[in-house]
C-alpha cells in the first residue's frame, strides 16, 4: 500500500509540474498570437477585390419553339442614388432592420460571423449574421456563396473597406446594391416599382417595407404574398419601426400613428411590352415552381426555350383585336376599358402551352390575365361535373344512372334533393324548361339539372374530379350544391388543363410553357406535362360527345367551323366573366373576359361589348373560332375518336306526358347562351337524327318535385348562392 500511494503522489506530481498554470495561461496566449497572426496573414493576403459578376448581370434570353428570340430580360433596373438622395429617417430604417451597431462598430460582427460560418460549415443551413458592410462586401465584392471561406473573406474585406470608407459611403452602397425583388436593384428602383415615388419622396413607414423586404423579396412581395407571407412582413415593418424608437430616431407618438404602407401592383419593367411581358414572367414562375431560385433567374445567363408557337400567338392575339379591341373604344368609353381578355391555348398530345394572351401589354396593365384565379370560370365548370357523374357512376335520386340521356326536371329556381345544404337557382332569364335530357341541359346550360345533378354525384366526389383534372385552386372549393355554377376561381390555364385532359382521354395534361431553360453550368428540369390517367376515357369521352352538342346546336354556335368541336360557354354571377373553352382533337383554348375598374376590383361586363349580358357565348366564342380556323391553318379534318357510355340525348327534347307535369314548358325565347340557331353551322361531327331509347330505369318523366318530407328548407347558400336570384345566373 505504502509503494502504490507514493508512486501515485509521484505520478500527480508530475502533472501538476507539466499543468501549471502558468504554463497553461502561456500556451493560451501562445494559441492567440497565433491565431492572431494567421489573421493577419489572411488580412495582408486578401486585397480588397474589383466588382463581382453579379454587379455587372447577364441577360436572360427567351425562345420561340421554333429558336427565334422572344424576348430578351436581365439588363439591371438599377439607379445609383446619393445618400444626400434619399431621407434620413429612410436610411436609419434600413440600419434598424439589419445592424443597429452600424455606425458604431468596425464593420464586422465577430460572434455572428463565427456562429454562421460554424452552422453553414456543420450543415446547418444558411446562416446570417452579418453587418451591413459585410453585406455591402457580400452583394460587391464576393457572391453570394454561404461557405466558411466566403464568410473569413467577407469579414478580413469589411474590415478593409471600413477602413477606407466612410459610413454613408457604406450605407449608400448596401441600399445601392441591394435586390428587393420586382427586377429592383438598389433604393431608387424600388421606390418606383412599390410606391411610384422617387427616393427622395419616400416617407419613414415606406423605407421600414423597403428595408424589411430585403429578408425575403419574393415572399415579401404585398401583391403576391401568401397569408402567412403578408403577416410576417407586417411583424418586420413593426420590428424595424420599434427598432427605430428604442434608438431615439423615431418619435414613439410619430410611431403609433403609422399604418402599413400597402405597395402598388407591380407594373412591368421597360422592354417587356405586349404579349411579352406576361409570357417571360409567367416562364419565370413556372420555372421558380420547378426549384430554380428567383435569385438565379434575376442573375441571368439563361437561354430559355418556350413551348409558345410564334404562329399561334400571333393568330391568337389577331383574333382577340378583330373580335374585341376593334369593337372598343377604350379611351372614349371608362365602361369599355373595364373589359379585360385572356386565354390559353394548348396541345392536348404534349400539354405544351402553344399560345397565351395576357392583356391589353404588360406595360399599360401587368396583371395576366391567362394566368389570374380571381374571377369565376361559371358553366365551363358544368361538364366536369358531369365528367365526375359518369365516371363515378352517379345515379338520379331515384336509382338512374346517370348519361346524356337522363331526364331531369329544368323547372328555374327547383330546389334541390337529397341535399343537406338547401340551393334552388335560377336559370338565366328565369326559365323554364320542364323535363330534359343532360344533353339538351349541357346545350343550353340549364342551371336547375346541374345543381342536381352535382348533389346526386355529391360535390365532394366532383370537387375531387376537378382537383384530379388540374384546378389548382382546390383549397378555395366549397363542397356545396353551388359549386356546380363554378362559383370557385380559376385561370384560362386551369380551365385549359382541365379540358385537355378531357380532350387526352382522361389523362392527365399539365399546362407546361418551358420547354427547356439552360445555363452554362445547370439545366432546369422540366415539368412533366402528360401524367397518370385521372378519370375513365368512357367518362371523359362521353363528356366530350355533350360539348360537341354544345357547339353544333347549344349556347357555342358561334365556335362552330371548319373543324370538329367541343367546348362549354359560362357567364358568371353579375356577368363579371364571360367564358368559351373549347378544343378540337388538336388544340385546346380557353378563352375569358373580365370586368375590372380601373382600382382592380370586380365590375359587370353588361353593356359593355355589346349591349345587355357579354355572354360566354358570344365574344369569347368569337374568339374562340376566329383563333381556332387560323391556328388550324383554315380548318380540320381530325375528327374526336370517342369511346362513350353509349347515351347520346338526342336532340334534348322530352315529351312530356299529359296532365303528370308539374313543370311549366319554356315560355320565354332563349338568350344567347341557349339560343339554337335556326341553321347551325357544319361541323364534321354527326348528331343522331332521332334521339336514343333513355337509359334510365324508370320511364323517362320529369324528376318529381320534392314534398315537404324529403325537401329541406330552402335558405340563401352559405357561400353566398352564387346563381340565385340575387344576381344574374351563371352559364
Amino acid at each position: 500500500m505504502g509503494r502504490t500511494s507514493k508512486g501515485q503522489a509521484k505520478k500527480g506530481g508530475r502533472i501538476r509540474r507539466l499543468f501549471t498554470w502558468k504554463k497553461l495561461l502561456g500556451t493560451f496566449f501562445v494559441g492567440c498570437l497565433l491565431v492572431m497572426g494567421a489573421f493577419y496573414a489572411v488580412y495582408v493576403m486578401v486585397p480588397v477585390p474589383t466588382a463581382n459578376a453579379d454587379a455587372t448581370l447577364q441577360s436572360n434570353v427567351y425562345k420561340y419553339s421554333n429558336g427565334k428570340v422572344m424576348a430578351r430580360t436581365g439588363k439591371i433596373n438599377r439607379e445609383i442614388v446619393g445618400l444626400e438622395k434619399v431621407p434620413q429617417d429612410v436610411q436609419r430604417a434600413f440600419v434598424a432592420a439589419e445592424n443597429k451597431t452600424f455606425y458604431k462598430d468596425n464593420g464586422v460582427d465577430i460572434k455572428g460571423t463565427v456562429r454562421a460560418a460554424w452552422n453553414t460549415l456543420t450543415g446547418k443551413g444558411k446562416q446570417g449574421g452579418s453587418t451591413i458592410t459585410q453585406q455591402y462586401v457580400k452583394n460587391y465584392y464576393l457572391s453570394q456563396d454561404q461557405t466558411a471561406t466566403r464568410k473569413l473573406k467577407e469579414m478580413v474585406i469589411a474590415l478593409k473597406v471600413d477602413q477606407n470608407m466612410s459610413k454613408p459611403e457604406i450605407l449608400a452602397g448596401y441600399i445601392n446594391t441591394s435586390y428587393y425583388g420586382r427586377n429592383a436593384y438598389g433604393i431608387q428602383a424600388a421606390a418606383q416599382a412599390y410606391y411610384g415615388v422617387d427616393a427622395t419622396k419616400l416617407n419613414v413607414a415606406q423605407g421600414a417595407y423597403l428595408a424589411s423586404l430585403l429578408q425575403a423579396p419574393s415572399q415579401y412581395d404585398w401583391t403576391s404574398a401568401s397569408a402567412d407571407g403578408r403577416k410576417l412582413v407586417e411583424q418586420r415593418w413593426n420590428y424595424v419601426l420599434d427598432n427605430m424608437v428604442e434608438e431615439g430616431w423615431l418619435d414613439s407618438g410619430k410611431r403609433t400613428g403609422m399604418k402599413f404602407p400597402v405597395p402598388q401592383k407591380p407594373k412591368a419593367p421597360k422592354g417587356m411590352s405586349g404579349q411579352s411581358g406576361y409570357i417571360v414572367e409567367a416562364a419565370n414562375q413556372e420555372l421558380m415552381r420547378q426549384g430554380v431560385s428567383e435569385e438565379d433567374l434575376k442573375a441571368g445567363g439563361w437561354t430559355i426555350t418556350l413551348n409558345i408557337d410564334e404562329k399561334k400567338q400571333k393568330s391568337l392575339v389577331k383574333a382577340v383585336d378583330d373580335q374585341l379591341e376593334a369593337k372598343l373604344d377604350r379611351k372614349g368609353s371608362k365602361k369599355q376599358a373595364t373589359v379585360q381578355a385572356g386565354a390559353t391555348s394548348v396541345d392536348p398530345k404534349t400539354g405544351a402551352v402553344v399560345a397565351m394572351y395576357g392583356g391589353i401589354g404588360a406595360t399599360e396593365h401587368w396583371t395576366n390575365n391567362a394566368t389570374r384565379r380571381d374571377y369565376q370560370p361559371a358553366s365551363t365548370f358544368k361538364p366536369i361535373v358531369l365528367a365526375s357523374a359518369i365516371d363515378n357512376e352517379a345515379e338520379t335520386q331515384d336509382g338512374r344512372r346517370i348519361g346524356l340521356d337522363t331526364i331531369y326536371d329544368g323547372t328555374s329556381k327547383r330546389p334541390v334533393v337529397g341535399s343537406r345544404v338547401a340551393f334552388a337557382p335560377e336559370n338565366e332569364d328565369n326559365q323554364s324548361y320542364g323535363p330534359v335530357t343532360v344533353q339538351k341541359a349541357t346545350n343550353s346550360s340549364i342551371n336547375s339539372v346541374y345543381a342536381q345533378m352535382i348533389v346526386d354525384v355529391t360535390p365532394t366526389k366532383a370537387k375531387q374530379t376537378a382537383i384530379g383534372l388540374g384546378m389548382k385552386d382546390g383549397v378555395d372549393f366549397g363542397a356545396t350544391p353551388s359549386m356546380s355554377l363554378g362559383v370557385m376561381g380559376a385561370s384560362t390555364m386551369d380551365m385549359a388543363g382541365a379540358y385537355a385532359t378531357l380532350d387526352n382521354h382522361g389523362v392527365k395534361v399539365t399546362p407546361t410553357l418551358v420547354k427547356s431553360a439552360e445555363h452554362k453550368d445547370r439545366k432546369a428540369e422540366p415539368v412533366k406535362s402528360i401524367g397518370d390517367r385521372v378519370i375513365s376515357r368512357e367518362a371523359a369521352d362521353t363528356t366530350t360527345k355533350a360539348m360537341q352538342g354544345v357547339v353544333q346546336s347549344g349556347s357555342g354556335f358561334r365556335a362552330a367551323g371548319n373543324y370538329a368541336a367541343a367546348g362549354k360557354t359560362g357567364t358568371s354571377e353579375n356577368n363579371r366573366s364571360a367564358w368559351f373553352v373549347g378544343y378540337t382533337p388538336e388544340l385546346v383554348t380557353a378563352v375569358g373576359l373580365f370586368g375590372e375598374d380601373a382600382k382592380g376590383g370586380q365590375v359587370t361586363l353588361t353593356d359593355t361589348i355589346n349591349d345587355g349580358r357579354a355572354n360566354g357565348g358570344r365574344t369569347p366564342a368569337q374568339i374562340w373560332g376566329a383563333y381556332t380556323t387560323d391556328a388550324l391553318g383554315g380548318g380540320s379534318d381530325a375528327t374526336f375518336d370517342l369511346e362513350t357510355d353509349g347515351t347520346s340525348g338526342g336532340d334534348g327534347t322530352v315529351p312530356t306526358p299529359t296532365g303528370t307535369s308539374d313543370s311549366p314548358s319554356p315560355t320565354t325565347t332563349p338568350s344567347d347562351e341557349a339560343t339554337t340557331p335556326t341553321q347551325p353551322p357544319t361541323s364534321t361531327a354527326t348528331t343522331p337524327t332521332q334521339p336514343p331509347t333513355s337509359t334510365a330505369t324508370t320511364p323517362p318523366e320529369p324528376t318529381p318535385t320534392p314534398t315537404k318530407t324529403d325537401q329541406p328548407t330552402i335558405e340563401p347558400p352559405p357561400d353566398g348562392g352564387d346563381g340565385t336570384v340575387n344576381g344574374l345566373p351563371n352559364q
